[in-house]
């Protein structure tokens, strides 16, 4: 697979993504980044794979605002790839200097080439629901995209 970290010049770099299943690169990527059971980071060293790691998510059952962005920077993250995020999740994400990657679906195999590819958006894509809205609903709505198209405006493409 090539490596998404091309475009970093070949640096080193750690990409979490979350997912339903613990199939390492062949999980299926989760549509909601707060509420997956599971996320599987991949290293990448000298534009290969180095290590792919599979981690709990410790706030699967619930959490505040802004403790799952910082559980991943604690994991070393620089990129954090998933279906959908709510702005305010970006933000905090941006804090801790994570580029956060939305719309993967698929595999995480998949989910990674659809990002070096450029086929994701930057920023959250979820706005229509805010961090703080509970979680008590599912997100089996896709990426968010059943939204008004006002959502979607502040996303773009990302070429890191």
């Amino acid at each position: 697979m090539p490596s998404p970290t091309r475009e970093y010049g070949g640096q080193n770099m750690r990409f979490a993504i979350s997912t339903e299943d613990k199939k390492g690169l062949e999980s299926n990527v989760s549509q909601h980044f707060g509420r997956c059971p599971y996320f599987v980071v991949v290293d990448f060293e000298d534009d290969a794979v180095k290590e792919v790691k599979i981690v709990d998510n410790p706030y699967f059952a619930g959490h505040r605002p802004g403790q799952v962005p910082e559980y991943i920077a604690s994991l070393g993250a620089n990129v954090m790839i998933c279906g959908g995020m709510g702005r305010r999740a970006d933000e905090f994400f941006d804090n801790y200097g994570i580029k956060t990657a939305t719309g993967a679906a698929g595999t995480a195999q998949e989910a990674l080439s659809s990002f070096q590819d450029g086929k994701l958006s930057e920023g959250g894509n979820c706005g229509g629901h805010g961090e703080g809205h509970g979680h008590g609903h599912g997100h089996g709505h896709g990426n968010c995209k059943d939204h008004a198209e006002s959502d979607q405006s502040d996303t773009k493409p990302l070429h890191i």
